[in-house]
């Protein structure tokens, strides 16, 4: 009975029963300065997500959104999520997401680069 226990404590207590989606990477990356426009920014996540529930929005320094609104995720990397950019110009951009993992975990933050022209 002790046994049966035991495993038990440890599924319940295993690291991917809590999981979360985090950041692993991004393109353009967390605080980077570019000389060029991206034509899309590109999050890497630790965990598979759900593409229905999943976003990344880009506003520019007045707060205006400048992506094309098409968040998807990767079909051959399901922890994979983008988002297109039009041709924006010089300035620093936010960029939020939130995502809902496979698990149904949600996380959300933020981070900014900036176009240097």
């Amino acid at each position: 009975m002790k046994r049966i226990l035991s495993i038990a404590l440890l599924l319940v207590c295993s690291p991917s029963a809590w999981a979360h989606a985090f950041i692993d990477h991004a393109e353009p990356a967390v605080g980077s300065k570019l000389a060029s426009p991206p034509g899309a920014v590109k999050i890497w996540f630790t965990e598979r997500l759900e593409p229905a529930l999943s976003r990344i929005q880009v506003f520019d320094s007045q707060g205006t959104e400048v992506d094309k609104r098409d968040t998807k995720v990767d079909p051959m990397n399901g922890q994979l999520l983008l988002v297109s950019l039009p041709a924006i110009k010089t300035g620093k951009y936010r960029v939020t997401w939130r995502v809902v993992s496979v698990d149904t975990h949600v996380t959300n933050g933020s981070f900014e680069f900036e176009i240097t022209g």
